[in-house]
């Protein structure tokens, strides 16, 4: 016997036991085997579909969120613009009412100085006036009474003091 010629018998129950063994395997295990590969199949195709499904949707909500910080930042954007020009008008607004305080605080002080240099210069007079009278009393040696005619001279003198500074002041300017 040798591997060319094989015994019958051994070759027979080879044969047998092959098909049994084929014939389990074929009815029992394979029917097992490509049910778990299909429930595999399935279960990965299903996953990849679901993944798409979800990586879709992530997409169209980044999208989305996406348009909406656009809009937000957009938003702000002019919320900034517009607070930005309130504050420029706020602060026109302001500058007007503080020049127009500065103004009228200006012109009353300006009337009120007047006012008081004018009353300063009146009872200046009136002193110098005074002042005069008795002084050209003490040098005349008796006193002066006759209070108008010194005031008119007292008068007339201011006025040509005056006249004098006036025209001081127009040859500098």
């Amino acid at each position: 016997m040798g591997p060319l010629k094989p015994n019958l018998i051994e070759l027979i129950v080879g044969l047998i036991t092959f098909s049994v063994v084929f014939a389990t395997l074929a009815k029992v295990l394979l029917p097992r085997i490509n049910r778990t590969l299909a429930e595999r199949e399935e279960a990965t195709a299903g996953t990849l579909e679901r993944a798409e499904v979800v990586q879709r949707e992530a997409q169209r909500v980044r999208t989305e969120y996406q348009a909406e910080l656009s809009a937000a930042r957009h938003e702000a954007s002019q919320i900034r613009q517009a607070a930005h020009e309130e504050g420029l008008a706020l602060l026109a607004a302001v500058r007007s009412e503080g020049q127009k305080v500065r103004e009228e605080t200006v012109a009353a002080a300006t009337v009120q100085l007047e006012a008081d240099r004018v009353i300063a210069e009146a009872e200046l007079r009136e002193h110098v006036l005074g002042l005069a009278t008795e002084l050209a009393g003490r040098i005349i040696g008796e006193p002066l009474t006759d209070v108008d005619r010194a005031r008119a001279v007292a008068d007339e003198f201011f006025a040509e003091a005056e006249a004098e500074l006036e025209a001081e002041a127009d040859n500098k300017g």
